[in-house]
């Protein structure tokens, strides 16, 4: 391991006052857009190359590698390529993309240009969340720079043969268009369901026509490696998890913000080292990559913050987009775990029935155990919904219902005293009828096998 000097942050200080908004020219006086013009003289092959030996996986949440992916869309171009950047960010505790998009957007936009070198993309739209109002402003202004200084437009890359068009597009706020395909319906102007799989984008994305799909993180990544080398890259993090990361620390922290350092850090090093240590209490729980990818428990924090560890050992569904939310000997895991799967049964998308019926039923049991009414029968309930609605590879058509799934079934298994205090046993039969109260909410109203009435 050797992270000895921030790289996706090098031009943003660590102090908050020293921070400012770098436009092209000061974007150039520091380096940048040297790597496209070195792109320019590689070919798409062997830009595809130097991003694969450099190990450099998605930022996204996956985890799948960069250079493979691009190596999926086809060699033969009979019409037009698309790249999107995936900037909606919506997944609660990220907050990284908007942190380099606030600070240094043209590293995104030389990443971008030199991915849709690599790919033979003729126009890259970047997908950002309806609520960065002002994160999409300003990449509207760095692309109009980009364009003034031949970045982009019919004029060619610095005069080149290669043409590349660049656009904003602004989600709607919602959750499911961070999902691959639900972007693309949302960039045709369609509403943003998930799409069945086959065909992948890298053969029929946007519009039908071949398509690449990356996150703000890893396209940043993109030319650090062309300047500097895979060999480079790999000099930090670990061998299957190479390269530097960021990591959004919020919660029960004393300096919660965003931190770089390289892949394989241990949990116990990022929140002491890098956020400042437990604030109100000692640890208890770490959400460790946004909601979906689960929760680490009390005794994990050996764990390392790689894309290997915190699945097979950490028993999540991996370091998603490494958005850690901490918490402390406090904090109320039924609450926590009722928040969790509220969300995601607001933002289903409802075109699957395990996910649209199965978060109803999940957040309306937990409402009735925070209410006071729990029974033993309601664990059994929710463990038996979270084995039937997803756990990989799934039974919906996108990984939503996976991830309410696995972050029930990591809640209850690691604070299971917790939940089970909260659902005592029912006391035996007595031969009389036992009328359960009725919670008094508006819209919890009728007692069901299921919790309340889902209608």
């Amino acid at each position: 391991m050797a992270f000895t000097e921030p790289v996706l942050t090098k031009r943003i200080p660590l102090d908050p006052s020293q921070r400012k908004l770098v436009w092209y020219d000061d974007y150039v006086a520091t380096g940048g857009y040297q790597a496209l013009k070195k792109a320019l003289d590689m070919t798409p092959d062997d830009i595809i190359n130097v991003v694969k030996e450099s190990g450099l996986r998605g930022r996204g949440g996956a985890g799948f590698s960069a250079g493979q992916k691009w190596s999926f869309v086809p060699k033969e171009k009979t019409g037009p390529h698309y790249l999107c950047v995936n900037s909606d960010e919506a997944e609660p505790g990220t907050f990284k993309d908007r942190y380099l998009i606030d600070h240094d957007p043209h590293q995104l936009l030389e990443g971008a240009a030199i991915a849709a070198l690599a790919t033979q993309c003729d126009v890259i739209y970047i997908f950002i969340r309806g609520e960065y109002h002002r994160q999409a402003k300003v990449l509207e202004k760095a692309i109009e720079e980009a364009y003034a200084h031949h970045v982009f437009g019919q004029q060619g890359v610095f005069g080149s043969t290669r043409k590349i068009e660049c656009y904003v597009h602004r989600g709607a706020g919602a959750y499911i268009c961070g999902e691959e395909t639900g972007l693309l319906e949302a960039i045709e102007g369609k509403r943003g369901w998930p799409r069945n799989k086959p065909p992948f984008p890298a053969i029929a994305g946007a519009f039908a026509r071949p398509t690449v799909i990356n996150n703000v993180e890893t396209l940043c990544c993109v030319p650090h490696i062309i300047e500097r080398g895979a060999d480079w890259f790999k000099t930090m993090g670990t061998n299957t998890s190479p390269g530097p990361k960021l990591f959004g620390m919020s919660g029960h922290v004393n300096k919660p913000g965003v931190y770089e350092d390289e892949l394989g850090i241990t949990l116990d090093y990022a929140i002491n080292k890098l956020a400042g240590g437990m604030k109100g209490g000692k640890y208890k729980a770490c959400i460790c990559g946004g909601i979906s990818m689960g929760v680490l428990g009390p005794d994990q924090l050996d764990i390392k913050l790689d894309f290997d560890d915190v699945r097979f050992r950490g028993g999540c569904l991996g370091l998603g987009t490494a958005g850690m939310i901490v918490m402390n000997e406090h904090t109320d895991m039924v609450r926590a775990l009722r928040n969790c799967v509220r969300f995601y049964s607001h933002e289903s998308c409802g075109q699957c029935t395990p996910c649209r019926e199965g978060s109803a039923w999940m957040t309306k049991i937990l409402d009735r155990i925070i209410a006071g009414y729990g029974k033993a029968r309601d664990l059994e309930l929710l463990l038996e919904l979270e084995k039937t609605q997803g756990i990989m590879p799934g039974t919906t058509i996108c990984g939503l219902a996976d991830g309410t799934a696995w972050s029930t079934r990591t809640f209850i298994n690691k604070f299971y005293e917790e939940f089970a205090a909260r659902c005592p046993e029912e006391p035996a039969p007595t031969g009389k009828t036992i009328s359960l109260p009725v919670n008094q909410r508006g819209s919890l109203n009728v007692v069901t096998p299921m919790g309340f009435n889902t209608r």
